[in-house]
């Protein structure tokens, strides 16, 4: 990340990718020849990424290399909070991780009393996201790139505070928020009615209830109809949930909200476990390839700092429909990790863009009873 942090008297003309600090407080940055740029998206390392994000100037001082900063048409009297919802906006673990996680770390302190813009806007976005957007801000959220106001602010923050994927640093956060304080804030922006999952009594008759998140291209579980009566037969309500019921995000965040247990490969939605209760479960069905690791770190190491508990179940290769398309002495069955070493994009195009998975039945319904005694009680 990268974040420019000003108060005083500062303007923003959006149609411009402009920002100036007219007059700045003693601890204002103050950029040694005046100007400074940010494409305020946090993925710093991925240069074809971060060249899709606009690129704001920010003039500080009264060099001669500054220009003279133009009059104010609309004066705010609170904070602004610049960033962008270009980038991988449209995959909901991205909106998580690179917008709406560092967005609630910079602009949570405000209290709503703070006013939002978007460069590189969707309107799209912002509609889909609008529950997050209206806790942050009381305000609409401003479209930098089209606006033709010259607005001024008390203070500013160009950029937001990333930290990890799908994660937050308390010793970073410069407000010690914590992943437990951000699903909290999603909890109450959806209004879900479950903050902590109760063990269902396994004499009550009441099952627990488990969603089963599904793909349909790559990555699909082939035998979604056995998997599902395995997971029926171990004792849970099952509520198998494909990519038509995840558009509608506040419907969808209630059916996470009212289960206990989300199951589903790698990439399948999985990021979905923010709205799950306090004390839930997530299964992560990771695919053939050495994919372990990769996997783990993506889906499983944050879901501590969450609250939830994890387990996972690895695919072998009598698991994979790989094995109908290379034979069984090709590297992807005897030396996956060689793959690996040629880069992310064979990677994807082979483990993760180029496989599905059938489940072994037997296998895949002793995990669930497992799962079904970690969240049930006699």
């Amino acid at each position: 990340m990268d974040i420019c942090a000003m108060e005083g008297d500062v303007r923003m003309h959006g149609k411009s990718a402009t920002v100036y600090l007219v007059a700045a407080s003693d601890d204002s940055y103050q950029p040694e020849n005046g100007t400074v740029t940010i494409r305020p998206y946090p993925r710093k390392w991925e240069m074809p990424t971060m060249e899709m994000i606009r690129e704001l100037t920010i003039h500080s001082g009264d060099t001669d290399t500054v220009p003279v900063p133009p009059q104010c048409t609309v004066t705010h009297d609170v904070p602004a909070v610049v960033f962008s919802t270009g980038g991988y906006s449209r995959n909901f673990y991205h909106s998580m991780t690179d917008i709406v996680i560092p967005l609630y770390n910079t602009a949570r302190e405000y209290d709503g009393r703070v006013q939002l813009v978007a460069t590189d806007y969707s309107r799209e976005w912002v509609s889909k996201y609008r529950h997050v957007l209206a806790a942050l801000s009381v305000y609409p959220v401003i479209d930098f790139d089209a606006d033709d106001a010259v607005r001024c602010f008390p203070s500013a923050r160009v950029g937001i505070e990333s930290h990890e994927e799908l994660g937050i640093n308390p010793a970073l956060s410069r407000n010690g928020y914590t992943m437990m304080d951000f699903r909290d804030f999603l909890q109450s922006a959806y209004s879900l009615k479950r903050s902590r999952m109760t063990p269902a009594s396994r004499s009550s008759g009441k099952r627990p209830r488990l969603v089963i998140m599904l793909r349909r291209h790559s990555r699909a579980i082939t035998n979604e109809a056995e998997a599902i009566a395995a997971a029926s037969e171990a004792g849970f309500e099952v509520v198998a949930a494909g990519p038509e019921a995840v558009r509608d995000m506040a419907q969808f965040a209630e059916v996470v909200n009212s289960c206990d247990v989300m199951v589903g490969v790698h990439g399948a939605g999985l990021a979905n476990m923010l709205f799950l209760p306090h004390n839930g479960t997530v299964v992560q069905i990771i695919p053939w390839g050495e994919m372990k690791w990769p996997c783990w770190h993506e889906f499983g190491r944050p879901v501590p700092d969450m609250g939830l508990q994890y387990a996972e179940y690895e695919a072998t290769a009598e698991e994979t429909t790989l094995k109908e398309v290379y034979p069984r002495d090709h590297a992807v069955f005897t030396d996956p990790l060689s793959i690996h070493k040629q880069g992310f994009g064979m990677v994807w195009s082979i483990f993760l863009n180029g496989q599905n998975v059938t489940l072994d039945v037997d296998r895949f319904r002793g995990l669930m009873q497992q799962i079904y005694q970690s969240v049930t009680i006699t």
